[in-house]
């Protein structure tokens, strides 16, 4: 897909196909976020590729009840944190969120080239989803 057709196109999914989504494609679209540009590429971010059913249920009260985060085929949870270098002198441990977003973005328009549909979820319980995936930093 021509790249002003991919920003043109992208939307917020919230319906989804049950297809598994192929492996090339998911490298692909992790590929994207991994290549992203971060200040002094420190690359502040982790992506966890939620797959199982169960889990995936687990993190729909997580994020506000959105019901249809448990029918895609996949949940990507981006996660950010602190690597304690304040660029520019304001943005101090915040800085990750600038970079995460820059790669979540290059993740998503990707995953639009490669025809799959994303919403990209801004309600949530931080402290929630973090437990529910068994994140640490």
């Amino acid at each position: 897909m021509e790249f002003y057709e991919v920003i043109r196109t992208r939307r917020s999914i919230r319906s989804y196909e049950s297809d598994p989504i192929p492996e090339d494609v998911l490298n692909k679209v992790l590929e994207a976020a991994r290549i992203a540009p971060s200040g002094s590429n420190r690359q502040p971010w982790r992506f966890i590729v939620v797959k199982d059913e169960e889990l995936k249920k687990q993190l729909v009260p997580a994020c506000g009840d959105q019901s249809f985060i448990a029918d895609a085929p996949m949940v990507i949870v981006a996660c950010g944190y602190d690597i304690h270098w304040n660029r520019g002198g304001y943005m101090e441990a915040m800085s990750m969120l600038v970079d995460v977003s820059i790669a979540f973005t290059h993740l998503i328009l990707v995953a639009r080239a490669e025809g799959l549909g994303t919403c990209w979820i801004g309600s949530f319980s931080n402290d929630e989803v973090k437990k529910n995936i068994g994140y640490t930093p």
